[in-house]
């Protein structure tokens, strides 16, 4: 399940070298709620079990928005540790977000 972002949390799972799921989230988006099952799906395999996910708000975070470059909601970036590692934008294919997810491994 994912976590409100807050940049004090993030930069302490960056400093802990886990994969992290950003999510540029908006409660009326519906490829946002989409992707939310998909996740939720994926972050419960054994694989991902170090996965940390923040939910960044596209309405009431706008500079934390733009600060990860976002330009609109229902945008996924990965990191490994410090690194953006992958991103991708209104993606709602299990497979595709799957992968995406792979590269924080």
């Amino acid at each position: 399940a994912s976590t409100p972002y807050s940049e004090s949390a993030f930069k302490s799972a960056q400093a802990t070298g886990a994969p992290i799921l950003v999510e540029i989230h908006a409660n009326w988006c519906s490829t946002c709620k989409a992707q939310t099952p998909i996740i939720d799906a994926l972050a419960v395999q054994p694989k991902f079990k170090n996965l940390k996910i923040f939910r960044v708000d596209f309405d009431s975070q706008k500079s934390d928005v733009q600060k990860f470059g976002a330009k609109m909601q229902s945008t996924l970036i990965v990191y490994k540790g410090n690194s953006e590692v992958g991103r991708s934008v209104g993606d709602t294919k299990r497979d595709s977000i799957a992968a995406l997810l792979d590269k924080g491994l």
